[in-house]
C-alpha cells in the first residue's frame, strides 16, 4: 500500500552517507540538502524536525536506505542512488511504500569491465608481485622472476552476464578466451555458452569472474564447493560485491594452495581486508576502485543529479530500479 505524499516538486532533499565531494557540494548549494547525522541522538532530532519534509534521499551503495529510515520519512518519494549497485537499499520496502529508486547504470560499465580485465591480467601474469620483486632488489639478488601463466586463450567463466559481465566478456573474447557464463536464466541469442550452476561453470574454466549483483539472492554464491571446482590451477576475480564470495572459504582455499590466485576489488567488510590476504603474492588487492576514474565518476554524478531533478520536477526517474508512485 503506497503512502500519500506531497507534491514531488517539494525540494527538500536528504543526503544519507558520504558521497563524492563535488556531489555533496552541489546538493548543499543547489538544493539546500540536509545531511543525516550518524550519531543516533542527532539523527533522531533531525528526523523529528524535518523527516516529514523530505521528498528525496540521495545515497550510495556504501550506505543505502533501510525500511526503518523510510518509515521516518512519511513523504519520501524517491531514493536516488549514486552507483549501479543498490543492494543496501531495501527495494521491496520501497516498492511497497510507493517510493521510487534509481541507480546509475551504463555510465560505469566500461571502467568496471576494464578493471576486471586488468585484474585477470595482473593475477595470472603476477605483474604486481613482479613489480614488488624489482622494488625489493630481488631481480639483482635472486635473478629472473619465476615464470607465470598466459592470459590469452584461457577459458573464462562469468557469473552474471549483465551489462558489466557482457562488457568483460567482449574484452576477454578479444584475447581469444572462450567465454561461458552462469545467470539465473540463459540469455537468448548470447554468443557465449550458458552453464546451469556456478559449480559447473567453475569446473570448466581457468578464470572465474564474478560480476553478479549483490544482495541476499547471491550471498556466498561462490562458496567452498565452487572454489573447489575451480581448483588449484584456477583464478578468481571479483569486481561485483564482497558478499557474493564466501571470503572465509576463499582465504582458506588460497592458504591451502587450492586456488592459483585471486584478483579482488571488493570485500565482505570494506574497508577491512582479511590479514592473511595481505601477505599473499598470488593475490591482487584493490580498494574498490572499479569505477573510480574522473570520467566515470563525473558521469555518475551527472546521472544522479538528472534523476533527482527529474523526480523533483516531474515525479519521475530517469533510470528507475523501482518506479515512484504516480
Amino acid at each position: 500500500m503506497s503512502t500519500p505524499r506531497r507534491d514531488p516538486r517539494s525540494r527538500t532533499v536528504l543526503r544519507v552517507g558520504p558521497l563524492k565531494p563535488s556531489l555533496e557540494q552541489t546538493l548543499t548549494e543547489r538544493y539546500g540538502a540536509l545531511d543525516l547525522p550518524e550519531e543516533p541522538g542527532e539523527r533522531a532530532t533531525l528526523l523529528s524536525a524535518h523527516g516529514a519534509d523530505v521528498a528525496a534521499v540521495v545515497t550510495s551503495g556504501r550506505t543505502g536506505v533501510d525500511d526503518g529510515l523510510m518509515g521516518a520519512l512519511p513523504n519520501l518519494g524517491a531514493i536516488v542512488n549514486f552507483g549501479v549497485g543498490y543492494d543496501t537499499i531495501d527495494v521491496d520496502a520501497a516498492a511497497a511504500r510507493g517510493i521510487g529508486v534509481s541507480n546509475t547504470p551504463d555510465v560505469l560499465t566500461d571502467c568496471v569491465a576494464d578493471t576486471a580485465v586488468g585484474l585477470v591480467i595482473d593475477v595470472v601474469r603476477q605483474f604486481s608481485a613482479a613489480d614488488r620483486y624489482v622494488r625489493a632488489g630481488r631481480w639483482v639478488a635472486d635473478g629472473n622472476y619465476p615464470l607465470t601463466r598466459q592470459v590469452s586463450n584461457k577459458r573464462v567463466g562469468i557469473i552474471g552476464l549483465g551489462r558489466i559481465g557482457s562488457a568483460i566478456a567482449k574484452r576477454l573474447n578479444a584475447f581469444g578466451c572462450p567465454i561461458s557464463y552462469h545467470n539465473r536464466n540463459a540469455i537468448q541469442h548470447s554468443p557465449y555458452a550458458y552453464v546451469g550452476s556456478a559449480v559447473e561453470l567453475a569446473r570448466g574454466v581457468d578464470v572465474l569472474v564474478v560480476a553478479a549483483a549483490g544482495g541476499s539472492e547471491t550471498q556466498h554464491l561462490v562458496d567452498t564447493e565452487v572454489l573447489a571446482a575451480l581448483g588449484p590451477s584456477g583464478y578468481l576475480v571479483n569486481i561485483a560485491r564482497g558478499s557474493v564470495v564466501d571470503e572465509t572459504a576463499l582465504v582458506q582455499a588460497l592458504a591451502d594452495g587450492q586456488l592459483a590466485g585471486a584478483g579482488l576489488d571488493v570485500f565482505a567488510d570494506e574497508p577491512n581486508v582479511p590479514e592473511a590476504l595481505l601477505t599473499m603474492n598470488n593475490v591482487v588487492l584493490l580498494p574498490h576502485v572499479g569505477s573510480a576514474t574522473v570520467e566515470t565518476r563525473a558521469a555518475m554524478e551527472q546521472l544522479t543529479l538528472d534523476n533527482l531533478d527529474e523526480y523533483l520536477t516531474n515525479g519521475r526517474l530517469v533510470t528507475p530500479v523501482v518506479e515512484p508512485a504516480g
